[in-house]
């Protein structure tokens, strides 16, 4: 028998509580981006998880309804590329029939790196997905090729996202991580590019995710940078949150003509605030993006336990999670051991 939490709402050991699910339905990427999967670690001979292994779509959909009950309203499928997983969009219809606990539809979202959204956008559209996240680190192209390792060109991820939009996507929200010396020199220029256009670009500091991407806090533009950068030219005023714990600070530009996001996991720890929990591609819990271990659900999904003693596990973690990593980081952090963000999504 397993013992924890009952159903209901959850706050853990700091009073945060559990609104977000992101869940990573593959582990394989068709880009080899320097921060997330580079190209020495992720080779020919590097070994993906088999398929049996991966949660099934029934079991994916299982344990996020599970997590609904503990009050998670929104979920973001992230991989990975999460196209890559064949026929996603059955899994997105299969998540757009869950519902919050006060009956509304689920907040159900999708990160890409865009590639295939010129296939795909409409029948993840007609499947159910409400909004997509576009990454893109650059509009030079020489830049976003050698970020991407893959020689992807830029003016294929832009389709994507006129894709997406003329799908019923809008607005698309467009993820730029910045590193110092590699991108940053590109920040207006993303920010010029998309004012105007109700897209949101949001600016992510370039984060100690894992333990290959070679992080150096040296490495970090602050997004206070950012915004001075971007307001010296484009005059930005600070607008509000669209809800409590939104990572992204949202500032929008003072012609009214749309609004850019910076996300300050290093300089501004929003650990405090924290709502969400992260399922990887076989069903392994972290309560943290830069966790070092996990806790095993696919063993409880696959061994015959029932619903509320699965709910009740799920509860029991959330309410003993006391994670504040960006709170405490440092050099010397930095160097421990992590889950890499291509196993549970960024």
């Amino acid at each position: 028998m397993v013992v924890g939490a009952t159903p209901g709402l959850l706050a853990d050991t700091r009073g945060r509580h559990l609104h977000d699910l992101r869940i990573s339905v593959t582990d394989r990427c068709n880009f080899r981006c320097t921060y997330c999967m580079p190209k020495s670690l992720f080779d020919k001979d590097y070994k993906y998880l088999a398929h049996d292994e991966l949660l099934s779509f029934e079991e994916i959909t299982r344990t996020a309804r599970l997590f609904a009950l503990h009050g998670v309203e929104k979920i973001r499928l992230t991989g990975g590329e999460p196209l890559l997983r064949k026929n996603v969009e059955a899994l997105i219809e299969m998540l757009a029939a869950l519902k919050t606990t006060d009956g509304r539809s689920m907040d159900l979202t999708l990160t890409t790196n865009g590639s295939l959204l010129p296939k795909k956008a409409r029948t993840l559209r007609a499947a159910g997905l409400q909004r997509i996240t576009v990454s893109l680190d650059s509009l030079d192209d020489n830049v976003f090729r050698a970020m991407n390792d893959v020689d992807f060109p830029v003016t294929d991820v832009l389709r994507g996202i006129d894709a997406a939009s003329d799908a019923g996507f809008f607005p698309v929200k467009i993820n730029m991580v910045v590193k110092k010396g590699v991108n940053d020199r590109d920040i207006v220029a993303m920010a010029r590019h998309f004012k105007g256009s109700g897209h949101i670009v949001r600016f992510i500091e370039f984060m100690d995710v894992g333990s290959s991407n070679g992080w150096r806090m040296d490495d970090v533009v602050p997004s206070a940078e950012v915004v001075r950068a971007i307001s010296a030219v484009m005059p930005l005023v600070e607008a509000e949150a669209n809800y409590s714990g939104e990572v992204a600070e949202r500032w929008a530009y003072r012609d009214g003509s749309g609004e850019i996001g910076v996300i300050s996991s290093v300089t501004q720890a929003f650990c405090a605030s924290c709502t969400r929990a992260r399922l990887s591609t076989e069903g392994n819990l972290y309560t943290c993006l830069f966790a070092q271990s996990g806790h095993d659900l696919r063993a409880l999904i696959r061994s015959g336990r029932t619903d509320a003693e699965i709910a009740a596990a799920i509860g029991l973690i959330w309410e003993q999670r006391g994670d504040r990593y960006s709170e405490i980081r440092s050099d010397a952090t930095a160097q421990d051991p992590k889950i890499e963000m291509s196993y549970i999504g960024g």
